[in-house]
């Protein structure tokens, strides 16, 4: 296809280390809301109001009713074929890493299986006290607030407004990045970091970056291509490029 350089489908031929860094415009693709507080009775409050500990520890019935809202809906929805075009693009290499900025989970119904979640995922809840996991759902009824074994209250698993991202996955992303020979980013206006920086640091490793992406972006002088279009539609004619019959 006219629109790939033969020497991008060479590199994704011959790569052996690949990494993805995914963002919002993929998931959007698959009709996941923004939540910028438009939606419905959450109108009157602003996303920063409800994701933060403080509004957590004074209030957590009502964050807890938002995320069970948000859950309702996210549940809903489907991979698109970026994902599904993701997903099967893991299968062809030795090593694969998949590092998403979505808390949705769409990779992990898409198929992917090496994927690193920079800002958690909302399906799931952990511990305020001890930190233990589960894949609790969150609020079954206004007076029922999730609790783990020890006592201590369940919160999303996500990271809220004023939190770090988890270090331990941080570090394996850059590592990712400083170590692959084809880096694509997909979907994010790369200027939110430290997840901004990766694509730059597998540039400067010698890596091979390829950014796709309805518009230009900050990250787009750096890319070796830059593909301009809904990652659904360009992520399944590449495969099908590359590995005929693919998708």
């Amino acid at each position: 296809m006219d629109m790939f350089s033969d020497k991008l489908i060479k590199k994704l031929k011959q790569s052996k280390k690949v990494a993805v860094l995914t963002g919002a415009g993929i998931s959007a693709e698959s009709g996941v809301p923004t939540f910028r507080g438009e939606e419905g009775l959450w109108k009157k409050y602003k996303s920063e109001e409800l994701a933060n500990f403080d509004a957590f520890i004074r209030n957590p019935e009502l964050v807890w009713e938002w995320y069970t809202f948000r859950k309702k809906l996210i549940d809903e929805v489907h991979p698109n074929p970026g994902h599904i075009a993701l997903s099967k693009m893991e299968q062809h290499y030795p090593e694969f890493t998949l590092i998403t900025q979505n808390v949705d989970g769409l990779h992990w119904k898409a198929g992917n299986r090496n994927i690193l979640e920079l800002h958690g995922n909302i399906m799931r809840s952990r511990c305020v006290d001890c930190g233990t996991g589960s894949n609790s759902i969150g609020m079954k009824g206004m007076s029922e607030l999730p609790r783990c074994a020890c006592g201590g209250l369940m919160r999303p698993d996500v990271v809220w407004f004023g939190e770090l991202l988890p270090q331990e996955i941080l570090i394996k992303a850059f590592r990712a990045a400083e170590n692959c020979d084809l880096f694509f980013t997909v979907g994010t206006s790369a200027v939110v970091q430290p997840a901004a920086s990766l694509p730059v640091t597998a540039k400067e490793y010698g890596a091979f970056v390829v950014e796709i992406n309805t518009e230009p972006t900050v990250i787009s002088h750096h890319a070796d291509e830059t593909l301009i279009g809904p990652s659904g539609e360009i992520l399944p004619k590449l495969l099908q490029c590359a590995w005929e019959g693919e998708i």
